[in-house]
């Protein structure tokens, strides 16, 4: 029988860096930055989006050799299934299943597929930790769920205000050449997710064994890259010594195979890691109330700041029972949101 594949899935609200942090973590030995798996269905098969290597994913030669057990000629009815099963609506219902000890996401004869594709990924790339930036909860849920899933979740949590700046930004969705943007709500509608996905993340795997989930906040992260990155790496199960840090706060990034998540994936080379502080000066003094009125118990729990520019309590933050916490370094709660960039200011690549 074949050992379970070790999934780090990063959960959260969109903008709040895990195109970052599944980049990085694919340059440690034995860890393969997978990205967005909850759209490879759609984006990688249907559409023929790229890779993170730049080809076509029908094109990559790894892609290639995984979709070859995967049954492709249904991704079109897979990925429509996974879009009715993953509705904000059935958040209460899966919530209720969860209080109950039930599945959360009622099982499906596409999960047969689903099981079989993170399969697939680890035997052809010989990975121990596939890494799926899907952020998604109930996606998260359903795949903690698959026969043969060892989950573990990382929790990447990000100021509100921050990222509701940073879906207002005009982006392509591959690239500055896309004709097709990336989504751009409403701040409120940007809020509300935040708070949301936040929450029920909390909910479904915040009271697990320090094992199975950690939480870092995105600012802590860019106030202290390189012990936030080896923690990281250390509770996925990779060695913590072997990352692509050239210095404190620069990494040196090769290309790696994931799929959809922000342009950003396809940057290679040396790459700093910057904090972008861009949202403190631009956003408007409606927009920084409205987020903050609407967030106000998600900033409470996470440690962050009502008023512009305020410090955070230090060690604010921290799951209750996480001994494992990337909260533990020097980091200015709500202070420094990342940008990256290959060089000169920060580039608003938020993931």
């Amino acid at each position: 029988m074949n050992p379970p594949v070790r999934v780090l899935y990063l959960a959260g609200s969109g903008r709040s860096g895990s195109t970052l942090v599944t980049t990085v973590l694919g340059q440690y030995p034995g860890v393969f930055a997978a990205g967005e798996l909850r759209y490879l269905w759609q984006r990688g098969e249907v559409e023929n989006r790229p890779c993170g290597c730049g080809r076509p994913l029908r094109d990559c030669p790894l892609w290639r050799a995984v979709r070859r057990e995967l049954p492709v000629e249904r991704a079109a009815t897979i990925a429509a299934g996974l879009r009715g099963r993953l509705r904000m609506r059935g958040l209460p219902a899966l919530l209720r299943r969860h209080r109950r000890g039930d599945r959360p996401v009622p099982a499906h004869p596409d999960d047969a597929a689903l099981a079989g594709l993170y399969a697939a990924v680890a035997r052809h790339t010989g990975a121990r930790v596939v890494v799926d930036s899907s952020k998604l909860p109930p996606y998260g849920a359903l795949v903690g769920a698959l026969p043969g899933i060892d989950l573990r979740v990382l929790h990447l949590v990000r100021d509100p205000r921050a990222t509701a700046f940073s879906w207002r930004r005009r982006r392509g969705l591959d690239g500055d050449t896309d004709p097709e943007l990336m989504s751009r709500p409403p701040v409120w509608k940007a809020a509300l997710l935040w708070l949301v996905w936040n929450t029920v993340t909390v909910r479904l795997w915040g009271d697990r064994a320090p094992g199975g989930y950690l939480r870092v906040r995105y600012e802590d992260l860019t106030a202290d890259p390189e012990p936030t990155l080896r923690r990281i790496a250390d509770f996925a199960g990779a060695d913590p010594d072997g990352g692509p840090f050239t210095g404190p706060a620069t990494v040196r990034l090769t290309p790696t195979h994931s799929v959809a998540g922000n342009p950003s994936r396809h940057r290679t080379g040396p790459v700093p890691i910057t904090a972008d502080v861009q949202w403190r000066r631009d956003l408007s003094r409606w927009s920084y109330a409205l987020v903050t009125a609407l967030t106000a118990a998600g900033l409470r729990r996470f440690g962050y700041p009502w008023r512009r520019g305020a410090p955070g309590p230090a060690g604010a933050g921290r799951p209750a029972g996480d001994g494992r916490s990337a909260q533990d370094g020097p980091a200015a709660a709500g202070g420094r949101p990342v940008g990256v960039g290959r060089s000169g200011p920060a580039r608003h690549e938020e993931g």
